[in-house]
């Protein structure tokens, strides 16, 4: 007696037993993007994350803090004068009657703002220069590389601090000379990482087909050292932020009526014994801005980097 085709067992007679729910998930899925890949990878980085959450907040509170203020940052109130934080002055009063929560909000903007475009002119710069000396050779690669090695060799520093003395304190100004003096680091190591990038068989392809230098090098070979490029971009930011901190709390970079985290410090080294809320509340923003950008810098770092383990595996 023979049991029905349907009964049977299907390993009996060599048939094929029916996919099970897994394996049809499995093979429905598709491989991530490179963008996924990296997001999921920053993600577990749980500092990156600590780290961009108070970066977030940061911007924040420039952007709204402004709604919130209740007096100017240059209006004086002489009935006030070092007074402590209250309901009045949220984080208290300078020695000149200023109430300081509205000089730190616009302290971080002008902070902000200076950091941002210098680390953005930079990054733009070295990555035009650095990848062009590479690519063409010759005597634009000497002559690149020989005014990069001049201006290493010059004390920036003092430069900075003459020409922005002259500038009167315009933070415009200031942003200009921190982008111009600040760039050329960055262009060495990115020549240095498209001596390689220019013997790929891309660049050859491109070469043959009749593309044009400049082209090929904002096509092909900037573009594939985008990671590098995020990286310095993140990092631009905290050392932008520490050299215009320097500069005001030496005197040299934005003066009063504009104030930046570094000029508040500098006012509140001062008095830090009769009146501490001057300087530490300047001091814990700059602390919290430039830390939260040294932890997401990490973060890319290790998100971008394939033989990282410190993002995990995804």
């Amino acid at each position: 007696m023979t049991m029905p085709s349907d009964m049977r067992d299907p390993l009996e007679h060599g048939d094929n037993p029916p996919p099970s729910p897994a394996v049809l998930a499995a093979g429905r899925s598709r491989p991530l993007r490179k963008s996924a890949l990296y997001t999921r990878r920053f993600l577990r980085n749980r500092p990156a994350v600590g780290g961009l959450v108070i970066f977030a907040i940061l911007i924040l509170f420039a952007i709204v803090g402004p709604f919130f203020q209740q007096y100017d940052h240059i209006e004086l109130d002489f009935l006030a004068l070092t007074d402590p934080p209250s309901a009045a002055h949220w984080f208290g009063t300078t020695n000149s009657g200023n109430d300081l929560y509205a000089m730190v909000v616009v302290g971080l903007q002008r902070s902000l703002m200076i950091a941002v475009l210098v680390s953005i002119g930079t990054t733009v710069i070295s990555a035009i220069v650095g990848a062009a000396a590479a690519y063409f050779g010759g005597w634009i690669e000497k002559t690149s590389l020989a005014v990069i090695h001049f201006l290493m060799a010059v004390p920036t520093f003092l430069i900075i601090a003459m020409v922005s003395n002259d500038s009167g304190g315009d933070w415009r100004i200031i942003t200009v000379i921190l982008v111009l003096t600040n760039w050329f680091i960055s262009a060495r190591t990115i020549w240095t990482l498209c001596l390689s990038l220019r013997e790929r068989e891309y660049i050859h392809a491109a070469r043959y087909m009749g593309v044009g230098g400049f082209r090929i090098v904002l096509r092909h070979m900037i573009p594939n050292i985008g990671s590098l490029l995020v990286i310095n971009f993140t990092l631009g930011v905290v050392s932008a932020v520490m050299l215009e901190t320097s500069l005001s709390f030496l005197g040299f970079g934005v003066k009063l009526p504009d104030v930046s985290l570094g000029s508040l410090i500098g006012t509140g080294s001062g008095i830090i014994t009769s009146a501490p809320w001057v300087f530490f509340f300047p001091a814990g923003a700059l602390t919290l801005l430039t830390v939260s950008m040294a932890l997401v810098a990490d973060g890319l770092r290790d998100a971008l980097d394939p033989t990282s383990a410190a993002g995990g595996r995804a």
